[in-house]
């Protein structure tokens, strides 16, 4: 046990994703933010077992997503913000649940200490609202390109509030959700 509160998991309207909202402690020199912590994740029944951390940085606008890897390389996704503020958005690929085809979203803000926890068969991507953003992401599995995949951004009725969102030339070409054959 940890003896205090490190973390609130906050359930989201999909199964087993969750936004994690981190103790912010803070006084006259800025704050001081625990973004992980093995025991604390363990008494919420989240994973431990991270295998990569990578960041992104990216300009307003910027819209990343929605990706995924596959069997078996699929993994659970711990995702925060450093700097700046993104919509963040988790998308349920598990063929055989109730919200499978849905999404949620929440907005990461730097300095707040918020989070969103995806586990195997969801996609993920973001949007970025400020001027510049720094994501973080830790992953239960190392990247594999050959299982790296992604589904069409415009393609699940997601309102990302972007007209002309930049995106990667990757991120163009994905299946759309209705053409995409789920191995979740």
């Amino acid at each position: 046990m940890t003896g205090f509160k490190l973390f609130e998991k906050i359930p989201t309207p999909l199964e087993g994703c969750f936004e994690i909202q981190a103790v912010v402690r803070g006084d006259n020199r800025g704050s001081f933010i625990k973004t992980f912590h093995a025991e604390a994740f363990r008494e919420l029944n989240l994973a431990t077992d991270f295998k990569e951390e990578y960041y992104s940085t990216s300009t307003k606008n910027v819209l990343r997503g929605l990706h995924f890897q596959i069997p078996p390389a699929a993994h659970d996704k711990f995702v925060y913000c450093v700097e700046g503020e993104v919509m963040d958005v988790a998308l349920d690929l598990r063929k055989n649940s109730a919200t499978y085809g849905k999404y949620c979203s929440c907005r990461l803000i730097g300095g707040k200490g918020n989070a969103i926890y995806l586990p195997v068969g969801f996609a993920h991507g973001f949007l970025t609202l400020s001027e510049r953003a720094i994501i973080v992401c830790k992953t239960t599995t190392v990247y594999s390109p050959e299982n790296d995949k992604g589904v069409l951004w415009s393609s699940c009725g997601i309102d990302w509030k972007c007209a002309a969102p930049i995106l990667s030339e990757r991120d163009t070409k994905h299946p759309a959700l209705a053409d995409f054959d789920s191995p979740f």
